[in-house]
Order: structure tokens, then sequence, then C-alpha cells
């Protein structure tokens, strides 16, 4: 298999970048949905924060990185080629997915950084957006939650979508995006 998109396929970086994101995403819910069974101040519970902060930020750089690739490369054709409204359905939850990819890491680092918080990212420590401010900290933490729930509704439309298109409609939507069987 090619490591670039064809006019008929994902290429292999595509791909992979697709399911290592669709894994670091369930692994930031994981995190955010877990670290609440363990006690305040305890070392998992931290610890599951910690994470959920520096897999969030990796979200953040492999978009950006799938965001220069889908620029500079094809994206294969869907066949048979549906409707026009779905084009423009399929392109508009993509633009809303790259969106809250983007939005939701940056409204962690913020949170972070209103709180006075060091942002750990693998050994390294990321400069604050902000300085310390309650106000800031209530807003981000406020919005990062919301965003968090629209994610679950985002995803579940996006699978779901894929799911119809190969079961219902029976294109090649989601073969596109599947890694190849020799």
């Amino acid at each position: 298999m090619n490591w670039r998109n064809s006019n008929t396929r994902y290429g292999t970086l595509s791909i992979g970048l697709h399911w290592l994101m669709l894994l670091l995403i369930a692994a930031v819910y994981a995190c955010m949905e877990l670290h609440e069974n363990f006690p305040k101040g305890s070392e998992l519970r931290e610890g599951l924060k910690t994470w959920h902060f520096m897999l969030g930020l990796s979200v953040l750089a492999l978009l950006l990185l799938r965001a220069a690739l889908n620029l500079i490369g094809r994206l294969p054709r869907i066949e048979p080629e549906p409707p026009a409204w779905q084009a423009r359905m399929a392109k508009g939850m993509h633009l809303a997915l790259y969106a809250w990819m983007l939005v939701m890491p940056l409204l962690g680092w913020l949170l972070l950084s209103a709180e006075g918080k060091p942002i750990a990212f693998f050994g390294i420590d990321l400069p604050a957006l902000v300085g310390q401010s309650e106000r800031v900290a209530e807003w981000a933490e406020e919005m990062h939650e919301a965003g968090a729930s629209f994610g679950y509704f985002l995803v579940g439309l996006h699978a779901a979508a894929a799911l119809f298109h190969h079961y219902v409609v029976r294109d090649d939507t989601l073969r596109r995006m599947l890694p190849q069987r020799d």
C-alpha cells in the first residue's frame, strides 16, 4: 500500500493517523472518566489527569500534521459519487471534527494556564497561554466540559455516517479508510 493518498484510497499515513487519533481521543475520554473514581489528590487520579492533558495535546499535534497532509495531498473520491447535499454534509462534518480537535486541546491548555498549573507534554513544559485568572479558568473549564459532551455526539455521528454509507448506501466511504488487505 502506498503511504500517499490516491484517487481511490487513503494512503497508509492518512489511515494510520485517522485510527491513531481515534485511539488517542478514546484514551483522553477514558482518562477523563476514570480519574473521578479515585480520591482527590491521589497519585492515580493526578496521573490520569496528566495523561488526559498530554494525550489531548497529542491530538492537537497530530491534527496539525493531518491538516497539512490534507492541504498538500489529494482526497480520494467516493464511488459511487454521492449526491451534492451528502458531499456538503460530509465536508461540514469533517470541518466540525477538525475544529473540535483543535479547540478542545487549546481550551485545556488555556484552562491549565489560567489555573497557574504547569502544562507538561511528555517531559517538556509548555508555556502558559495566559496569566492566572480565576474568571478565565472558570470560563475555559465550562467550555471544555461542554465541548467534551459535544464530542461524544460528533464522533458518534461521524461513525454512524460511515456505517450508514457502508451498510445502507453501499459505497466505498468506509473502505477507503480501512487498511488494505492483500
